[in-house]
């Protein structure tokens, strides 16, 4: 039997957020049924934001609403920045949240308008708060490669937020490449020590591939033992409050790598393409990983060899 590895599609919330068209909520709806089609079970796809910060965040509730929250194949979570976006989630019905802390007070001060210490404060009441509430919680340490405005971020900053998330009652911890600056020997640095503490379970990674290094950095993370990744359909991506990321790693670019590998996604890649054609549509951009370029001339050449044997 295959390894398995969890895929966290996350395209609806961090790929539409920062996009110059907003896409219409009856659109992101089809959206998540496309990608639920195509085998994603894991799915990040609101964020209980400000609607004035985040405008494309602003039918999150109506979204959810649209939502099959109960179905229990599926397992959805809420980006929440505060205690308020976390009484919001959680009223909506969202039983995982995910709560965000940068690893500087400048990154801190431009994402949620609070300090470094500020914000970590805030993230321990949500913990405390979900924890009474019966809420799962995964914490992303964002910037923890590099900081868009202070430059590459030392290895001890990421690995102690994690440990003093993780102390709170943070049930995940996600080391997030949050401007695509990473490369593989700074993933190592970053989570051998982590690992050994706390078990690849306690871990996702999540990366954006700004410097084309996602793939490499995913499967360093994967060959140290984490089995839990987001990503995003089609490479859809970029943070209104870190300048110059670009998109996630795409979701069918990383399936397609762990499927080569040997280990069990569950998911089709071949499926994700109707969920990329949607993401192109609703966007108004072309959208899709490198794979999909790969199969598209696979099945050129194969129509035209056929086209030969006929003629």
């Amino acid at each position: 039997m295959r390894e398995k590895v969890l895929i966290n599609e996350v395209g609806l919330r961090d790929g539409l957020q920062n996009q110059p068209v907003i896409v219409p909520t009856a659109t992101k709806a089809r959206l998540f049924d496309a990608l639920v089609r195509a085998g994603v079970r894991h799915l990040e796809p609101v964020s209980f934001v400000h609607p004035k910060a985040v405008p494309a965040m602003a039918d999150a509730a109506e979204l959810t609403a649209l939502l099959p929250l109960q179905d229990a194949r599926l397992h959805l979570t809420a980006l929440v920045p505060n205690l308020k976006g976390y009484e919001r989630a959680r009223d909506s019905g969202y039983r995982t949240v995910a709560l965000v802390l940068s690893t500087t007070d400048t990154f801190n001060q431009r994402n949620l308008n609070m300090s470094l210490a500020q914000a970590a404060r805030s993230c321990e009441d949500i913990l405390v708060q979900a924890r009474r509430d019966g809420v799962k919680t995964r914490t992303y340490i964002a910037g923890s490669f590099a900081c868009p405005y202070d430059g590459t971020t030392p290895v001890q900053v990421p690995q102690e937020l994690a440990r003093r998330m993780i102390a709170a009652g943070s049930d995940e911890i996600a080391i997030a490449d949050t401007i695509g600056a990473g490369n593989p020997a700074q993933m190592q640095r970053i989570m051998k020590p982590l690992l050994r503490e706390f078990g690849a379970e306690a871990f996702f990674v999540h990366l954006h591939d700004t410097r084309g290094m996602a793939a490499a950095l995913a499967w360093a993370a994967c060959d140290l033992g984490v089995r839990k990744f987001d990503a995003s359909i089609g490479g859809l991506g970029g943070c209104p409050f870190a300048p110059g990321a670009t998109g996630n790693v795409a979701t069918e670019d990383l399936v397609y790598m762990l499927e080569a590998c040997g280990l069990d996604t569950g998911i089709s890649v071949d499926g994700l393409r109707e969920a990329v054609a949607i993401a192109s549509r609703a966007t108004q951009s072309r959208q899709g990983g490198r794979i999909l370029g790969w199969m598209q001339s696979q099945e050129t050449r194969q129509r035209k060899k056929q086209q030969a044997c006929q003629s």
